[in-house]
C-alpha cells in the first residue's frame, strides 16, 4: 500500500512513533509498520558516547591556556531530549545528525563555562599542576548542572588529556624550571662537599684528640719518671747520711788510720809535723835538721 513503510531500530534507540501529534508507539529497538504521511518517528540514541573538546581559556594571572579532553555521556530520558532537540529521523530511516551536533554543542558548552569558571581562580602555575583537581570539579558541575538535566542526560565521566599554556610561556616555564633544576643539583652538591669537609674536620679532631691524649699520657710518664728518680736520689741521700752520720764527729786522724788499715810511722810523723804546725805560737824555736828528718824517712820507707 502507497506510504506504509517499516521501521526498524536496535535496542540502544529510543523510538518515539507520532501519529496526528498523538504518541502511538514508543520503546527501545521497537520494529513496526507506520502510514508515513500522518506520521512522524523520532529515534534518540540511548547509547554512551565520547564527545571531545578543544578550547582556550585565561588563568587567573592572565595567561592563556588550551584545555582538550573529552566527556562520556549517555541519555537517561530521551522523552525528555527528543522535547528540547530536534531527533526525527533522516529519510532513510536512520539517526538525525544535526540533533546529535546539537546536543554535543551544549554539553561541550556547558563543560567550557564550568572549566572556565575553575581556570580562572587560578595562577598558570596551579592550573598546570592541578590536572585532577580540575578534572573533579568539571565532573561534579556538570552532574548537578541545570542545562545538563534539562536535556536528560547522564555524564559518564569527564577526562583532560592536558592543559598546555601558550608557546612562548611554556619555553619560559621550561627555562625557570631547567635553572631551579640545576640550582638544587649545586646545592645538592655543595651539601655533599660541606658533608666531606665536615666528615673530614672530624676525622682531623678525632686524630688531635688522639695524640693530645697520647702527648698527655707521655707527660704524665715523664713527670711520673721524674718523680720516681727524685724520691730514689732522696732515698740515696738519706742512706749516705745515715752512714756518714756516725762519722761526722770522729776525728781525721781515727778515720785516716781507719781507712789506712793501720797507723804507719810516716803518718804518725806527719801528723806530729802537723800539729807543732798548729800550735807554733807557742813553741819558741825548732830546730830539725836534714839528717834527722831523712833518717825519719828511711825508717819510715824501712
Amino acid at each position: 500500500m502507497i506510504g506504509i513503510q517499516y521501521a526498524k531500530s536496535d535496542p540502544t534507540t529510543y523510538v518515539l512513533h507520532y501519529q496526528n501529534g498523538q504518541v502511538r508507539r514508543e520503546g527501545a529497538g521497537l520494529s513496526f509498520l507506520y502510514f508515513a504521511p500522518v506520521s512522524t518517528i523520532i529515534k534518540v540514541p540511548l547509547g554512551s558516547r565520547d564527545l571531545p573538546f578543544v578550547f582556550s581559556e585565561t588563568t587567573l594571572d592572565f595567561q592563556e591556556v588550551a584545555i582538550q579532553g573529552q566527556l562520556s555521556y549517555r541519555v537517561r530520558e530521551p522523552r525528555k531530549l527528543a522535547a528540547m532537540l530536534d531527533f526525527s529521523a533522516a529519510p532513510d530511516g536512520g539517526l538525525n545528525p544535526e540533533g546529535l551536533e546539537q546536543l554535543g554543542t551544549r554539553l561541550v558548552l556547558a563543560a567550557q563555562v564550568l572549566t572556565r569558571s575553575i581556570v580562572q581562580r587560578r595562577p598558570l602555575r596551579e592550573a598546570l599542576v592541578s590536572l585532577d583537581a580540575i578534572v573533579a570539579e568539571v565532573r561534579g558541575g556538570l552532574s548537578q548542572a541545570e542545562a545538563v538535566g534539562m536535556l536528560g542526560v547522564e555524564i559518564l565521566s569527564v577526562s583532560v588529556q592536558g592543559i598546555r599554556p601558550a608557546p612562548e610561556m611554556a619555553k619560559a616555564l621550561e627555562a625557570e624550571a631547567r635553572e631551579r633544576l640545576k640550582k638544587e643539583a649545586d646545592l645538592a652538591i655543595y651539601e655533599r662537599r660541606n658533608a666531606s669537609v665536615q666528615q673530614e674536620r672530624i676525622i682531623k679532631e678525632s686524630e688531635l684528640a688522639t695524640e693530645l691524649s697520647v702527648e698527655e699520657r707521655r707527660a704524665a710518664l715523664v713527670e711520673q719518671r721524674a718523680a720516681n728518680e727524685r724520691k730514689s736520689a732522696e732515698s740515696q741521700a738519706y742512706q749516705l747520711e745515715a752512714v756518714l752520720k756516725p762519722l761526722r764527729d770522729m776525728d781525721w786522724r781515727v778515720l785516716s788510720a781507719v781507712s789506712a788499715g793501720g797507723v804507719s810511722p810516716g803518718l804518725m810523723i806527719a801528723s806530729a809535723f802537723r800539729d807543732l804546725a798548729e800550735n807554733a805560737r807557742k813553741i819558741g824555736q825548732l830546730n830539725v835538721s836534714p839528717e834527722l828528718l831523712q833518717s825519719l824517712l828511711k825508717k819510715d820507707g824501712g
